[in-house]
């Protein structure tokens, strides 16, 4: 079973900077879709970007603009780009992958997921 492991979360005040990273497989950035979930106290955990199988990338509008996600295949590893946050980013944040190859969107739903990380939290302060 391959685990998935994120790093770089940390607290930061509004407007401040992050970069998240997931090692994950060179398999499965090939393969698979990749995404970032984020889960903050008390609501459902939702998607935040997606990098599908060809290299293409959807992201939840809340943060269109100030979030990138990109894979590296020679480093095994997903990255989270993020900029211009906001009190509302806090929450633990996840990287997963589908448990099927192919592509995936932010509109494929969470059950699609099977290989998930342990999350690194991000705490935005205004």
């Amino acid at each position: 079973q391959v685990q998935l492991a994120e790093s770089g979360g940390g607290s930061v005040q509004a407007g401040g900077s992050l970069k998240l990273s997931c090692t994950t497989t060179a398999y499965l950035l090939t393969m698979h879709s990749m995404a970032w979930f984020r889960q903050a106290p008390g609501k459902e955990r939702e998607g935040v970007a997606v990098l599908d199988s060809e290299g293409r990338t959807t992201y939840t509008s809340s943060v269109r603009g100030r979030f990138t996600i990109s894979g590296d295949k020679a480093k095994a590893t997903l990255y989270l780009e993020m900029n211009s946050l906001k009190p509302e980013d806090t929450g633990m944040y996840y990287c997963a992958a589908t448990a099927r190859p192919g592509m995936a969107t932010i509109r494929t739903p969470l059950s699609e997921y099977n290989t998930w990380g342990q999350g690194t939290q991000v705490t935005v302060s205004s």
